[in-house]
């Protein structure tokens, strides 16, 4: 009696176990949409430059504080792609270190910018999405639909209701149009 009841333990504990493993696929999880690298290269804008690294080398070395050259930088709306190595020998000739920062700095945010906004699209296009496969459910809900059954959808008020042959009353038509009587 002892292992008959170890025994029937065991198979409540293998049961309650198996009935909660799930194999998450579950409909309220959405599949990650990954972007390839050569779609990230699509993405980020490339960097464009209106005042050269030169002229900024230029100006900094006739005297001009870090400030104003971000002022300039800023106001040429220009953007650069330098490598560790560049920056380091920009720094070597003579531009401030507050000047690359903000290059790098600036850098990295128009490509978050970039990010944001295909994320946002690929968002709204999803509830776009979402929204059309709702309105056909509520549709081939509605199709589903008998008005002559009664009110109250597809299965209707059995005891009574509108039908085809007139009202139908819970013991059958009390009152119809031909064929009405009898079920």
């Amino acid at each position: 009696m002892n292992t008959l009841f170890k025994l029937c333990l065991v198979c409540i504990a293998v049961i309650g176990l198996s009935a909660c493993a799930t194999t998450g696929n579950s409909p309220t999880q959405g599949e990650v949409e990954r972007i390839s690298p050569e779609e990230l290269e699509k993405l980020i804008p490339p960097p464009v430059a209106t005042v050269t690294l030169e002229e900024l080398l230029a100006d900094a070395k006739q005297g001009k504080t870090p400030d104003e050259l971000i002022e300039k930088i800023k106001t040429s709306n220009s953007r650069y792609d330098l490598t560790p190595e560049q920056s380091l020998a920009l720094n070597k000739q003579g531009l401030d270190i507050k000047v690359l920062n903000y290059i790098h700095e600036s850098n990295e945010l128009a490509r978050q910018n970039a990010l944001a906004d295909e994320i946002n699209k690929r968002e709204i296009a999803n509830k776009e999405k979402e929204k059309k496969l709702k309105r056909e459910r509520d549709l081939a809900r509605m199709r589903a639909f008998d008005p002559y059954w009664g009110w109250g959808g597809f299965y209707g008020r059995p005891w009574g209701g509108f039908g085809p042959y007139g009202y139908r009353g819970f013991y059958g038509p009390r009152f119809g149009w031909g064929l009405g009587y009898g079920w």
